[in-house]
């Protein structure tokens, strides 16, 4: 049996619905080859009189400004740090390098050898700094080698004083791998955290090197407070130091 045409009515009838399901695919198509930009474009034009004007605008460069001005003071105060501890290791003289090549057995917290002696320039009782601060002073010499009594060692006695405060002291070594400072004045206003550094009184070593940072205070210690520090530099982590020499103070 064969069908014959359809009316043209009925097509007309099938286009006209058929056109919107056309127009719909044809825009998701554009859309997802555009990946939405061109609705985007769209939402930026009609939200344009919505935007920020020249006061926002304003603000965000004041913005901009203040951290500027912010880092150039930054800048300015760590320039003004280095520059005060270049002036400090000029004040200190030259300094010898050394490294540690042995430790005292019965503990390390007491002494160090060094490869460098009396041939090298080192003499008794120069100061010895290692990473992070002041290690000890050399007592003992031969022409090849020096070795460092330790601000541990119980014979230590070290001038130093508490920058916060200002309040002076002496170091004294225990024994132990935290020396104790006591001090002069019965009220030094002292607590942990403070920090630690060599006194610019003391006629041993230089002033100002960092010592360490004070981690208790005994205030009914007699006949004077007590402080036990924690030393910034750490002898058993320690391979190479600087022989500060007594000539160049």
């Amino acid at each position: 049996m064969r069908l014959g045409p359809w009316p043209r009515g009925s097509l007309q009838s099938v286009r006209s619905q058929a056109l919107p399901w056309i127009v719909l695919l044809l825009v998701l198509g554009l859309v997802r080859l555009s990946k939405g930009a061109a609705f985007a474009d769209l939402y930026a034009l009609i939200s344009r009189p919505f935007w920020p004007g020249s006061a926002q605008s304003e603000w965000l460069r004041s913005s901009q400004r203040l951290a500027s001005d912010l880092r150039l003071t930054q800048l300015r105060e760590d320039n003004a740090r280095l520059r005060a501890l270049m002036e400090l290791n000029q004040s200190h003289g030259a300094a010898t390098p050394a490294a540690v090549i042995s430790r005292e057995a019965n503990g390390w917290w007491q002494q160090l050898l060094l490869n460098k002696g009396s041939l090298d320039g080192v003499r008794l009782g120069d100061a010895v700094q290692g990473p992070g601060g002041l290690v000890g002073l050399v007592d003992q010499l031969s022409g090849r080698t020096a070795t460092v009594a330790l601000l541990t060692d119980p014979s230590s006695r070290i001038g130093v004083w508490v920058v916060r405060t200002r309040q002076h002291g002496l170091l004294h070594g225990i024994g132990t791998s935290r020396p104790v400072l006591r001090f002069v004045d019965k009220d030094p206003l002292v607590r942990p955290g403070d920090v630690v550094l060599t006194s610019p009184a003391s006629t041993l070593v230089p002033p100002n090197l960092p010592v360490g940072v004070v981690q208790s205070v005994d205030q009914r210690a007699n006949p004077t407070p007590e402080a036990v520090v924690q030393l910034s530099a750490q002898a058993d982590a320690i391979d190479w130091v600087e022989i500060l020499s007594r000539s160049s103070r």
